[in-house]
């Protein structure tokens, strides 16, 4: 009558660590998923960055086509020039396309490798 486990109930010291474990299981679980989910919510915030920065660049640089058509054709109408100025402007406007893409890529290079040596990134040697 001592020792209340011998008496054929259930042990309560026994019952509590089995529920100890199981909600340490649950806790382990519930962090992986967390985990599996933060990092393929980090995957896809990548790659709609990189979408976004074709969007930029096709942006630009069909932006820089289409004024110098469009001032190219308005200087045609003016001047009765009819398709000099707008084939002039054209290339001028392709060629400052080309410029802005390649200065936004530069930038957002730069940005990117800022933002990997405060990550404290090591680059890769895995070249030799």
């Amino acid at each position: 009558m001592a020792n209340a486990s011998h008496s054929g109930g259930p042990d309560p010291e026994a019952e509590a660590r089995n529920r100890s474990r199981s909600l340490a299981d649950r806790i382990a679980e519930a962090k992986r998923d967390t985990l599996v989910s933060e990092a393929s919510a980090n995957f896809r915030q990548r790659e709609m960055t990189g979408m976004g920065r074709a969007f930029r660049f096709a942006a630009e640089f069909v932006a820089a086509i289409l004024v110098g058509a469009g001032i190219g054709y308005g200087i045609d109408l003016l001047l009765g020039t009819r398709p000099w100025a707008m084939i002039v402007l054209l290339l001028l406007g392709f060629a400052a396309g080309v410029l802005n893409v390649m200065r936004a890529a530069a930038e957002l290079n730069a940005d990117a490798s800022v933002g990997t040596a405060s990550e404290g990134a090591l680059p890769d040697d895995d070249d030799d």
